[in-house]
């Protein structure tokens, strides 16, 4: 049986392009306690490897990620040291 992740919030930004999505999800991250969750869906094809660069570079964690039919699906934990580093909101 597959593992399932709780999310704390979803941030649904289907149809926004680069760099409105890591915009939009850093803002959210900012709001959100360390450890909360930030389920994202996108359509921008670039997402993945955006997130995976954004979570490297704020100190925030890349927990899944998938595509299916052109949506992209990523879970973001907000790190404990996450908003005092480089690059977010």
């Amino acid at each position: 049986m597959p593992t399932v992740l709780r999310t704390t919030q979803t941030l649904n930004i289907k149809g926004m392009k680069c760099p409105m999505p890591v915009v939009w999800a850093s803002n959210m991250l900012h709001a959100m306690k360390p450890g909360e969750t930030l389920e994202i869906v996108a359509t921008d094809p670039g997402a993945i490897q955006n997130f995976k660069s954004f979570a490297r570079s704020t100190g925030n964690a890349m927990l899944d990620w998938s595509e299916s039919g052109g949506v992209v699906r990523v879970v973001l934990r907000k790190g404990e040291d996450a908003d005092s580093a480089k690059g977010t909101a």
